[in-house]
């Protein structure tokens, strides 16, 4: 499948708008907005912090106990979380809102919000914002481009990705876009995430698919160890792909599953590769493991080591900290086993033989961990299960980023 950058206006019938409602500072996009002309079925999952932002429990009751969804209604600067009885009846007020504009249910508008914990959301720009977008509903790609770019908060570039596939003799497409670069370790999905499909699909069908792609996709990703308290992804689909509706795990079904993973895990790597302050990718791939759940603790204790994150920042082959993640990660395995390879565009070395130092080159790998994308290949030598987690390096900037983030 080849993966393209269309995002939420890929699918038939979804309109996307984004712009600036005055949340943020400096007049910047802080507001965007996702439409589908029909109904659709909606599949979520969230966050698994116990401190919930309001947004997430207002998706939470629509997507498990409403029948359909048809719009999104997004706002970064101020995430509504930590704000009580309040910030539930703000999403609720802003729902009816977007109802009444859209002339759709207000059981079938969900919310999203993300930025500064703590603040209430400034209900009368959301409002106003709601009535600015609407107008401006398009299924162009430069909406999708603008809606993207609308719900980034420290990210340094929008993140979309889109993809098309045959199902029963129809052309289904699949888009997304997804905002994340702090705050960034999932624990069911990640950030924000919404994806938008035209496929034919019942919502129990819809919401296996999703929950069985993420766990592989945002799962898999850490930028600095903390999971947010708005982690959000929805995918709404409409059925106007015309396809036979997919209402059984049939090869239709694995097709479509395999898609959604695709276009998330693309999203994934995006936000990975943007964490704050980073210079590169670092993707930790463990293979020949005794089992999935072996191989998915080694490369998430990798992936998220603070010191081995500093080791990639300074392209230092100190493989020892790798090493020392995995021992600790409380995963069984025989140190004296580990073979490890450094890859990138430059090239592949391999750094460790059964345990112990290999026989290369400091300057060689230096090089190799030089390129924007370094992966951290692990061969441990029990079985045949595999993972593969996605990070990056921590850099001065973080803490910069977050230590001003408020201010």
């Amino acid at each position: 499948m080849e993966i393209g950058n269309l995002g939420v206006t890929a699918a038939r019938g979804f309109q996307a708008a984004g712009g600036s409602a005055g949340i943020k500072k400096n007049n910047t996009k802080d507001m965007a907005l996702i439409y589908s002309t029909v109904p659709c079925v909606a599949a979520g999952t969230f966050t698994r912090n116990l401190v919930k932002a309001a947004p997430v429990k207002w998706d939470q009751h629509i997507v498990y106990d409403c029948p359909t969804a048809q719009a999104v209604v997004v706002n970064s600067g101020v995430a509504n979380a930590a704000t009580g009885r309040q910030g539930y009846e703000n999403c609720e007020e802003t729902a009816k809102e977007a109802a009444a504009v859209l002339q759709i249910p207000a059981d079938s508008v969900l919310v999203a919000s993300t930025g500064v914990i703590g603040q209430q959301i400034p209900t009368d720009k959301i409002k106003a914002g709601i009535h600015m977008l609407a107008p401006m509903l398009s299924d162009s790609k430069e909406a999708a481009d603008i809606a993207a770019a609308a719900i980034m908060t420290t990210d340094t570039r929008s993140k979309q990705a889109s993809v098309s596939i045959e199902l029963g003799g129809k052309t289904v497409n699949i888009g997304g876009m997804c905002k994340g670069a702090g705050m960034i370790h999932p624990n069911m999905c990640t950030m924000l995430s919404f994806v938008t499909t035209d496929a034919a699909i019942s919502k129990e069908m819809l919401q296996k698919a999703l929950s069985g792609v993420v766990d592989d996709s945002y799962n898999m990703i850490s930028v600095d160890g903390d999971t947010s308290t708005n982690d959000t992804c929805l995918v709404m689909a409409n059925g106007l792909a015309g396809n036979p509706e997919i209402t059984e795990e049939n090869e239709d079904y694995r097709l479509f599953a395999e898609a959604l993973f695709e276009v998330n895990r693309a999203l994934a790597k995006m936000i990975a590769a943007d964490g704050e302050g980073a210079s590169r990718l670092f993707e930790v791939k463990v293979i020949h493991a005794a089992s999935k759940e072996q191989a998915v603790t080694l490369s998430k204790a990798v992936v998220t080591s603070t010191l081995t994150k500093a080791a990639i920042f300074g392209r230092d082959a100190n493989w020892g900290r790798i090493l020392c993640a995995m021992g600790y990660s409380g995963a069984e395995f025989d140190p004296e086993k580990v073979d490890l390879f450094f890859k990138s565009a430059a090239g592949e070395l391999q750094i460790v033989e059964n345990g112990i130092a290999a026989d290369y080159s400091e300057e060689e790998a230096t090089r190799i961990l030089s390129e924007n994308a370094v992966t951290a290949l692990v061969d441990i030598k029990m079985g045949e299960a595999e993972a593969t987690a996605w990070g990056c390096d921590l850099t001065y900037d973080y803490v910069t980023i977050n230590a001003d983030y408020r201010s």
